[in-house]
């Protein structure tokens, strides 16, 4: 399992340049005029993780296989998408089958780039997406009031428990939160799901900032930071036109050197998935063997048989145990049999909650 983000943002903030840098394609094209990304470009991304190389390296693998990642690219929204205006109705459309939303902000100034609104201003612009995806989700829930009305009329518990939890939803959102900020129960989380809000989603602002900012941002980036610990939301510095640079050299030393010079660690694409994985409470776990080294990705608080069912459904149907090893066993001990001649191999069963960074062989029966 790995999972999607949807790019969003207003016109001309650099979320197709940011696109087209992180999935190292052309697929989105970038021009200084809105709604140049009229369907939505999908591009999958590797994972970057160097404990996949460190493994594959002990192991010997003939192959060393990454989890990907999801970017889809949305067009652009104005003021007035929740009614429709400019592309509006295919925004929302689009945005409602992603897991999580990065939204660029626009951090810089450039004269010869125009601003949908005529001036810079982050929060503004955050505030103006978030209010669109507000309004759609009080239409869609006022919508459901009669009908799930008439259901608890009918003794429909079910249809009870939803029109609580539209109720909530309503008062949270005519008092200008979004939806995620709702304090959801846990009996309650399946119906919320199906709701499927907009403003539910998790948020990612990605401060899209100079070259010059792109070590430790700007005034702007600043604000922005501000907003999303005020909201329990992520938020990563990162600039377009850096990432753009970067896909373009092949070489993993040229990068590296490229980057260094900036003064930078890691790429605009590793904090970004860093930061989604934080946000959608994600972690990794390996499989290694002659054949091949590869990576996984489960929701943190999977159990074996899960992460097992990731592999192929028969692995989960079938689960008899999980021969573990930690990471650090792994490679502290020189792989496999150097952690098995240890005692640090585990035989884990059903219940076994998997951690991140975990190498797992699986043991079952169909």
């Amino acid at each position: 399992m790995g999972f999607n983000c949807g790019i969003v943002g207003l016109p001309n903030v650099g979320k197709s340049t940011l696109f087209n840098a992180l999935t190292q394609t052309a697929a989105a094209e970038a021009a200084n005029f809105p709604f140049c990304t009229i369907e939505p470009n999908t591009g999958r991304v590797a994972v970057p993780d160097a404990r996949l190389d460190e493994i594959s390296a002990i192991t010997k693998s003939a192959a060393t296989i990454p989890t990907y990642l999801e970017f889809v690219d949305i067009a652009g929204l104005v003021r007035g998408a929740s009614k429709g205006e400019g592309l509006g109705n295919q925004f929302l459309a689009n945005i409602r089958e992603v897991d999580a939303i990065v939204h660029v902000l626009r951090c810089f100034d450039d004269d010869n780039i125009t601003h949908v609104e005529g001036s810079i201003d982050p929060v503004r612009d955050a505030e103006t997406v978030e209010t669109e995806l507000m309004l759609a989700d009080l239409e869609s829930l006022e919508k459901r009031i009669d009908p799930l009305t008439k259901r608890v009329r009918g003794n429909d518990k079910d249809a009870a428990v939803t029109l609580k939890l539209v109720e909530r939803c309503l008062e949270l959102l005519r008092d200008g939160k979004p939806a995620r900020q709702l304090d959801v129960h846990e009996d309650e989380r399946k119906a919320f799901r199906m709701l499927q809000l907009l403003s539910a989603k998790p948020v990612l602002y990605a401060c899209n900032v100079d070259e010059g900012s792109a070590v430790s941002g700007n005034s702007q980036s600043e604000r922005v930071a501000a907003m999303a610990a005020e909201q329990g939301a992520e938020t990563v510095v990162i600039s377009a036109e850096i990432e753009e640079e970067i896909a373009q050299l092949t070489e993993a030393e040229e990068r590296a050197e490229f980057l260094e010079a900036l003064g930078l660690h890691e790429t605009g694409l590793a904090r970004v998935i860093g930061a989604g994985y934080h946000l959608l409470h994600l972690i990794t776990f390996f499989t290694s063997g002659p054949k091949e080294t590869r990576a996984w990705t489960i929701p943190k608080g999977a159990k074996a048989p899960q992460a097992a069912g990731v592999i192929h459904t028969d692995f989960e149907k079938g689960f008899i145990k999980a021969e573990t090893i930690g990471y650090d066993d792994f490679i502290g001990l020189g792989g496999e049999h150097g952690a098995k001649d240890a005692g640090r191999m585990r035989q884990e069963g059903k219940e076994y909650v998997v951690q991140d960074g975990d190498i797992l062989l699986f043991r079952f029966n169909v």
